[in-house]
């Protein structure tokens, strides 16, 4: 049950965000990016292991450090889009970018 529950709220912020997103993009942008969603997966961590706050800033030591990664993503996207580019070449782009990052972010946090 708990898992149907995570589901829907994860599928309502997404479906929020695209419905903003018609009318108010930078709006919907900010609803995407906003800790929201580290605040669902701290509340649900800390439901599903109680007391072990070495799992909790372990976790919030990786969002911090993802937060680069993740602002590279959105760049690269942006200046694809800028360029005029397509859908599919700003995701490939902004994804290439995002793993490049993503694997420099897990080798520093070893």
């Amino acid at each position: 049950m708990r898992f149907i529950i995570k589901l829907l709220i994860a599928v309502f912020v997404i479906t929020l965000c695209t419905s903003i997103g018609k009318k108010l993009p930078h709006l919907a942008g900010l609803i995407a990016v906003m800790p929201l969603t580290g605040l669902i997966v701290l509340v649900w961590l800390y439901l599903d292991n109680p007391g072990n706050h070495d799992l909790m800033a372990d976790y919030a030591r990786g969002a911090v450090f993802g937060i680069l990664p993740t602002m590279l993503f959105f760049l690269t996207c942006y200046v694809c889009f800028q360029r005029r580019l397509s859908l599919t070449a700003a995701l490939c782009a902004g994804f290439a970018v995002w793993i490049i990052a993503a694997l420099i972010h897990q080798w520093l946090l070893k």
